[in-house]
């Protein structure tokens, strides 16, 4: 466990961040588990729809330093060719 003040400080900021880092990724996850039950389903507009919103999703993921850049890139790339091919 922490012992001087500082380490106490950093020790209670880094389980704030936890938490917080926690929920982003959970709600990221959520949106692309949209689109690929879409992409199941073979609704093609829902989907394109679907894709459209974790886009922006994805990308304040990067922002917030939840995934890294190259991460996010290439799961927009895999979820727009699972979309493409419904058509």
């Amino acid at each position: 466990m922490a012992n001087t003040p500082q380490a106490k400080k950093r020790a209670k900021q880094a389980e704030k961040s936890r938490i917080r880092n926690a929920g982003q990724r959970s709600n990221l996850r959520t949106f692309v588990k949209k689109v690929i039950a879409a992409v199941n389903a073979g609704d093609k507009e829902k989907a394109q729809a679907a894709y459209k919103t974790v886009v922006s999703v994805i990308d304040a993921a990067v922002t917030k330093g939840i995934i890294h850049k190259n991460k996010a890139s290439r799961g927009k790339s895999r979820l727009n060719s699972k979309v493409k091919a419904i058509s």
